[in-house]
């Protein structure tokens, strides 16, 4: 089990929070708040926050923009994941990902079906990394937001957290890009 290991200091990541949504505004962006206010409140810096139609490539300009972004560390979508017409969220965001995260899938079902049963089916909820970037793609629910963030990635993005978190392993995301190539080696 997982614990804090209070020998260690907090490290605060810059987080940036996009809701993918047609008909919210920051002004009754429930979902959105509920993450801002949970990641300031784990002493983590609200980098940026925007709402953005459920549109592919209104979603990647902004996803891109925050992975060029030095001051994001760490991207937090809510919305756009279920099945309808226009949740579009995971087509926008996973061919961005370098690499993908599957046992966020796996671990924020486990807990959403805890609380919703099998309706947690209706969610294709997703993560990944991208230019050294964590981006974490959650339900446009406050409740989901909730259970992600309280049930994974609170946790995860605590550098005290033990046996291990993704904070720890940061400053190696991109060694691929640093690291000089074998001798003869090739692409």
């Amino acid at each position: 089990m997982a614990s804090i290991d209070e020998t260690k200091q907090f490290i605060p990541l810059n987080i940036a929070v996009l809701t993918v949504s047609d008909t919210r505004a920051l002004a009754d962006d429930k979902s959105g708040q509920t993450l801002a206010d949970r990641l300031t409140a784990a002493g983590h810096h609200l980098a940026a926050r925007e709402i953005v139609t459920d549109d592919v490539e209104a979603i990647r300009a902004v996803i891109r923009r925050w992975i060029a972004d030095d001051g994001v560390d760490v991207v937090i979508t809510t919305g756009g994941t279920g099945f309808t017409g226009r949740d579009v969220t995971p087509e926008a965001i996973e061919p961005l990902f370098e690499k993908r995260m599957d046992g966020f899938s796996i671990a924020f079902h486990l807990l959403s079906h805890a609380k919703i049963g099998t309706s947690t089916i209706q969610s294709r909820a997703t993560a990944g990394v991208a230019g050294a970037t964590y981006i974490f793609c959650l339900p446009g629910s406050p409740g989901a937001c909730r259970d992600g963030w309280d049930g994974i990635l609170a946790a995860q993005l605590d550098y005290r957290t033990r046996p291990c978190n993704f904070v720890e392993i940061m400053s190696r995301l991109d060694e691929h890009l640093r690291r000089p190539k074998a001798q003869g080696a090739t692409v």
